[in-house]
């Protein structure tokens, strides 16, 4: 009888340990288009925390990707969620220019531009 109690309360104490070990970690998006959204997200949530950006130059940043977006999301719902290649390359030029406005922005001593 102590041995089955024993067992039990093993086997109760180690199947939650290996629920939570067996837990995948979130995925990421396999979309690069997405990917990118979200990294650009970031960074700029990272340097209005860091104070890099005024919380003015981070609005403006984030407006500038919430256009893009919303350009992407129109874009998908006129080809049935694909984008031709020609849109791939528009939206990735729209990010560049994002981009290289985060970083300006966080670079240049809080110049807004």
């Amino acid at each position: 009888m102590r041995l089955f109690k024993l067992v039990l309360v093993a086997a109760l104490t180690a199947a939650p340990a290996m629920a939570f070990a067996q837990t995948p970690a979130p995925e990421q998006p396999k979309n690069p288009i997405v990917k990118r959204e979200i990294n650009q997200q970031r960074r700029i949530g990272n340097g209005i925390h860091n104070g890099r950006l005024t919380p003015r130059q981070g609005a403006r940043l984030e407006r500038q990707q919430m256009r893009i977006h919303r350009q992407v999301r129109a874009m998908r719902a006129r080809q049935n969620g694909r984008l031709t290649m020609r849109e791939r390359r528009m939206i990735h030029r729209r990010q560049n220019v994002a981009s290289r406005g985060i970083f300006r922005a966080k670079h240049m001593h809080r110049r807004i531009g």
